[in-house]
């Protein structure tokens, strides 16, 4: 009772299941606990959540102490931007493209009017020379 005493704890009383994985998903909670026959179905639905618990047997405290994840979580929403604390956090990642020749022709004019709506004129040219 004392947490739900708090402004940004409460209970959710939705009128369907699309409309509590709606308010989940703007809420981005810190923890969330779903409790449904279908919870790992409504858990492919939730990418904005710190932490969740599914069903009856898997209370916060497990998390937070005892169950292998940890207590760092995003709180005040963060969640739309972040995970929580984990080795992720630590790794660095980067991207690779290869193109070959027709996949570039393929793209060139929308590489080129792209760089140019956005004023990067050296962007353009530097497709526009790999094909002189």
């Amino acid at each position: 009772r004392a947490a739900l005493d708090n402004e940004a704890s409460g209970v959710l009383h939705a009128r369907s299941m699309p409309e509590a994985v709606l308010f989940a998903e703007e809420y981005a909670a810190e923890h969330l606990s779903i409790v449904a026959d279908d919870d790992e179905a409504l858990l492919d639905r939730i990418t904005n959540a710190g932490s969740v618990f599914l069903g009856p047997h898997s209370p916060v405290a497990a998390g937070d102490y005892a169950a292998g994840t940890n207590h760092v979580l995003p709180t005040n929403g963060g969640a739309k931007r972040y995970g929580g604390l984990s080795v992720d956090t630590f790794l660095r990642s980067s991207t690779v493209q290869r193109l070959d020749r027709d996949a570039l022709d393929d793209l060139s004019e929308t590489i080129t009017s792209l760089a140019e709506a956005e004023g990067l004129e050296a962007h353009a040219e530097s497709v526009r020379k790999r094909f002189q």
